[in-house]
């Protein structure tokens, strides 16, 4: 996959799709399947924007059953079951626990009942799931002696237990994003990341393109497609900003949606639902106040989601210091024995989605589903469909909505949509992941089975690809941490990376929850110097342009498995499951 501005240029696109998240690049997969000819661009990285800064979940849709809405339910479980399906690397099933209190809605029966009806209402999950370790189980039952085993912060006189549903988590959002991005271009997209739409081509009241600028060279010219399909999230509307043709454009209200990570290790393969302050005013069935979540992810513990209305343009979304430390206040106060502190706080996410229009900062009013916009029946302007995209696991449902209302215009019929919920995705060809695993080990025995196994989950089946890059070296580290040389080269080779950010944000498990180190960053700039013939000035440029992105993070260091903060009593506070890795699923 080689960034190409030429082939933008060369003729007329069918389709041009602008954004390369997660709902840009599957609408760039699914037209390319149609064997429309396809152009995708994006104004920063791939997957760069809302899409890598989610909280890993893939949604099934049991939040929809407090609100009766079995539709949403119902397309939420198809597209986890897909994604399981066609990225069996990036997605496994997580287990989470939601503790259950007395009688009433916060009790063993009421929220049992609603889950047992959840598994009935997705009876189908698992169809075309072969691999036993990425179907969803149906709903189980821990009693309070089991959940304190688990999570001690709950204690609590009137616990009963947790009933147990499952959804999917990824390994690493950012991965799956370019996972879509290189299926397009294996169908035969043309795709280029670092190129910003700055307004559209017309023709009379038809949009037929975007006037561009690189930012890489800072060349300007026009990408032309008889189609447009404007999916650039949160910076959708900022295109629209045009009177004579849209007339006067209100930007839709936006939640920022945010969470952190702690340096906890995991300790009980489930997650669990925790109650914070804040109220979902539209559920009809449901508790006081929403659930916030603990998640195990790798080595670390996930905490969010916090949702606040967000008005100010999307590039300044980050979270502050001060909000972090509000948070912990918040948790601590609901659950004392957790005793979180801000020192443990080694990263932060925010991305913003759609909001609800009625939401307040106590009561929350979600957005119901993806905005998508006809401007032909609003605005009279033909040639041009918009979608701000409101969960990443509904992204490839939603596009292929979203591309058959903008085909409507196209001058033939095009080619029926392909079965993109079964076709896997580059990597994900993979019938057991654990038995993949196992011939990989054998094949590679001199790479650690921690750094392979990391390798064997970004990459899926195409591993191979990464350490052929090596060139002889295919077991050399990034200095301090778990990356392979081979993964940098292979990033800049064949992946698109173009700056030192996009290998320690997107491409590796650089900043996977952590601060990687000076030293690693320093040495990864060096590396990428000698690929991309980089000046001294330009390298230093790129680690500090890389450490500006980390502190915007939050990101510190991981403290050594030895530091005084993994002593027993901090273990035993942790709040979600072992490392997934480690957890040998049940059929």
């Amino acid at each position: 996959m080689q960034r190409n501005t030429t082939a933008l240029t060369d003729g007329e696109f069918d389709v041009l799709i602008i954004g390369g998240g997660a709902f840009g690049a599957a609408a760039a997969r699914d037209a390319a399947l149609r064997g429309l000819r396809t152009a995708l661009i994006e104004r920063a990285d791939f997957g760069g924007g809302a899409s890598a800064e989610c909280f890993k979940m893939v949604h099934g849709g049991i939040r929809y059953l407090q609100h009766a809405d079995i539709p949403r339910l119902r397309a939420s479980c198809r597209e986890r079951s897909a994604l399981l399906r066609i990225a069996p690397h990036l997605v496994r099933p997580l287990p989470i626990a939601i503790p259950t209190y007395g009688y009433g809605r916060r009790g063993r029966a009421f929220l049992g009942a609603g889950a047992c009806a959840y598994d009935l209402l997705t009876v189908d999950r698992n169809v075309g799931i072969a691999d036993k370790e990425r179907q969803i189980r149906r709903t189980r039952f821990l009693s309070r002696t089991d959940v304190l085993a688990h999570f001690p912060h709950l204690r609590a006189p009137d616990l009963s237990g947790a009933v147990v549903f499952e959804d999917g988590q990824m390994y690493n959002p950012a991965r799956l994003v370019l996972a879509f991005v290189k299926g397009a271009v294996a169908a035969g997209a043309t795709a280029c990341n670092y190129i910003e739409a700055q307004r559209f081509v017309w023709d009379g009241v038809a949009v037929r393109g975007v006037r561009v600028r690189d930012h890489l060279s800072g060349d300007t010219f026009d990408v032309r497609a008889r189609l447009t399909l404007n999916a650039a999230g949160p910076w959708a509307d900022y295109l629209l900003h045009d009177p004579e043709h849209f007339g006067a454009c209100a930007r839709g209200p936006f939640s920022r949606d945010a969470y952190f990570i702690v340096d906890r290790p995991p300790t009980s393969e489930y997650g669990v639902a925790v109650q914070g302050l804040s109220r979902d005013k539209d559920a009809l069935l449901g508790r006081s106040t929403r659930h916030l979540f603990a998640a195990p992810w790798r080595d670390k513990t996930l905490l969010g989601v916090w949702h606040r209305h967000f008005q100010e343009p999307p590039d300044a979304a980050c979270v502050e210091r001060e909000e972090i430390d509000r948070w912990i206040d918040e948790l601590n106060s609901v659950y004392p024995e957790l005793r979180l502190a801000d020192s443990e706080v080694t990263f932060a996410n925010c991305g913003l989605v759609p909001f609800g229009e009625t939401a307040t900062e106590t009561e929350l009013s979600f957005g119901k589903e993806s905005r998508i916009v006809d401007h032909r029946a609003l605005n009279g302007v033909s040639g041009l469909v918009s979608l701000v995209g409101i969960r990443f696991t509904t992204a490839r449902a939603d596009v292929r909505r979203a591309l058959d209302l903008l085909l409507t215009q196209f001058p033939t019929r095009p080619a029926p949509a392909a079965a993109t919920d079964r076709l896997p995705l580059p990597g994900g060809d993979i019938d057991d992941f654990h038995a993949f695993q196992l011939g990989a080990q054998r094949a590679e025995p001199a790479i650690d089975t921690h750094v392979l196994t990391s390798l064997l989950r970004n990459h899926g089946a195409e591993y191979w690809r990464v350490l052929d890059a090596a060139n002889g070296a295919r077991s050399a580290l990034v200095r301090g941490t778990t990356t392979l040389c081979a993964e940098l080269w292979h990033a800049v080779g064949c992946e698109m990376a173009m700056h030192l950010e996009d290998v320690v944000m997107r491409r590796t498990d650089l900043a996977a929850g952590c601060h990687p180190g000076r030293a690693a960053l320093e040495e990864c700039a060096a590396l990428m110097s000698e690929r991309l013939a980089w000046s001294t000035r330009r390298t230093a440029d790129e680690v500090a342009a890389t450490e500006r992105t980390l502190a915007r993070h939050l990101a510190r260091e991981s403290r050594p498995a030895s530091d005084e903060s993994r002593s027993e009593d901090k273990a035993d506070a942790a709040t979600a499951g072992v490392d997934n890795h480690s957890v040998q699923r049940r059929a």
